[in-house]
């Protein structure tokens, strides 16, 4: 086998398992169930509403604390 050969079958050999390893993690990952109402309600008073947050007023964020 020549040179080319080799590195065109290596290069088809990887195409294929890139392939294959995008769908098998696709497949997970369309299977994985929605947040329960009782999941949801313990996420969002964690982490806080999902209501945008207020303007900001005059860059009172950028001001130092100190």
């Amino acid at each position: 086998m020549s040179r080319a050969v080799v590195i065109a079958v290596l290069v088809l050999v990887a195409a294929v398992s890139s392939a294959a390893t995008v769908l098998i993690v696709n497949s997970k990952e369309a299977k994985k169930p929605a947040l329960t109402e009782e999941q949801r309600a313990v996420r969002e008073k964690f982490f806080g509403s999902n209501k945008e947050l207020p303007p900001i007023k005059e860059g009172q964020e950028m001001r130092p604390r100190w």
